[in-house]
């Protein structure tokens, strides 16, 4: 599909995300505002300045002292970022020297790039930009003795540096772009309300850090279990990659990935899941789609109020069939017990739709959607098969 517009709206209008990156958060909001959706921004971590970074340093002084056989370069952001702070800190000279010496592996053409702009050539990359194919080719080759220096960019790689030690290397980690939690908790909190409450549609997640960032936070909130509740149920993970999503999969939340593992086949995933995961039902006429915070009535898009949509949901669950005032006012955000504050919502949700016909008052029993005879209700563009007789 064509994932940069769809009619007047874009794909992705009428659902909000939560953005929980900071190194590149700018690209990916810009990349899922312009395909409309709303988007809640909240770092779940911030990164430790290269200069400031004492890790780094330590690992770099190693390395001069006591030069590697082989150097693993995962990323070309941060094989960079280890080179200027190497010469900022008056040692790019030293390090340059040991790497030249070095059997350097490259994970992919990005970083081959990085290599060949800092003066060196590498010795071998994959094809596959896979890094269990370097580990594969470390291995055959024997890692007995050898000292392996490996570039990380802000998460951990899970097994590479443990199958490495077992074969007898000695491996030195260089922690590039270091992640800590944030210093203002408060958008995180905001995001995490949202996830709870059901105001965000999915949550994107570009590091295994920050996903388990989101997790820690909610746990010393005492809701991650509120948490977990909605991941698992009706708002989408998506991560970049497999190894993002393996703290969200070990608190048994299923999560969305793209086959290429980058921000635009992130977005152009979410452009395909939300909209594939709408209700769409023929009301009175009209083609109704139900997204995340408004509803889009024959293509054209109409916000709805929270309290509004709330009562939409209720009705959607069964289509055609009359639900009770008592039942819409128990799914109002806190209404209380005056049924009149259905009566309310409901005027103002026909107001937002634009077209009242759409749902019936039925009198001295409630409100039902005026669904079309032979109507069936579809998830996107797949029939459910749910219709009424």
């Amino acid at each position: 599909m064509d994932d940069t517009q769809t009619g007047p709206t874009g794909p992705l209008a009428g659902f909000t995300v939560g953005v929980t990156a900071a190194r590149r958060a700018d690209e990916l909001i810009a990349l899922l505002r312009r395909r409309g959706a709303a988007v809640v921004h909240a770092p779940a971590l911030r990164i430790v300045p290269l200069a400031d970074d004492s890790e780094l340093l330590a690992s770099t002084k190693e390395l001069i002292g006591c030069a590697p056989d082989v150097v693993v370069a995962t990323t070309a952001i941060g094989f960079r970022g280890w080179i200027e702070a190497a010469d900022g800190w008056g040692i790019g000279e030293e390090l340059l020297e040991r790497l030249r010496a070095a059997e350097l592996l490259a994970r992919g053409p990005k970083v081959k790039g990085a290599i060949r702009a800092a003066g060196l050539v590498e010795t071998w990359s994959p094809d596959s930009e896979s890094l269990a194919e370097v580990l594969e080719r470390l291995l055959a080759g024997g890692v007995a003795g050898r000292r392996i220096a490996l570039q990380l960019h802000g998460e951990p790689l899970p097994g590479f540096v443990e199958a490495l030690r077992a074969g007898g290397a000695d491996v030195v980690v260089v922690p590039v772009y270091r992640w800590m939690a944030p210093e203002d908790l408060a958008p995180l909190d905001r995001l995490l309300d949202a996830v709870i409450g059901g105001g965000v549609d999915a949550v994107s997640f570009t590091s295994a850090p920050a996903a388990a960032s989101l997790l820690s936070r909610a746990e010393e909130r005492g809701v991650r279990e509120s948490l977990l509740q909605a991941l698992r149920g009706g708002v989408l993970s998506a991560c970049v990659g497999p190894v993002t999503a393996l703290p969200l999969q070990a608190a048994g939340v299923d999560t969305v990935q793209p086959e290429r593992f980058r921000l635009g086949p992130l977005v152009q995933l979410l452009c395909r899941e939300l909209p594939g995961r709408a209700k769409v039902l023929p009301l009175a006429g009209h083609r109704v789609e139900i997204r995340g915070h408004a509803v889009l009535v024959d293509a054209e898009l109409r916000p709805v109020p929270p309290a509004g949509m709330a009562l939409l949901r209720v009705l959607t669950r069964r289509p055609g069939w009359v639900v009770s005032r008592a039942e819409l006012l128990r799914a109002l955000p806190g209404a209380g017990r005056d049924e009149h504050a259905v009566e309310t919502a409901m005027a103002r949700l026909r107001v937002a739709l634009g077209a009242p016909k759409l749902i019936q008052t039925v009198v001295k029993r409630g409100y039902r959607l005026s669904l079309d005879a032979g109507g069936e209700v579809k998830y996107g563009d797949a029939p459910t098969g749910q219709g009424l007789a």
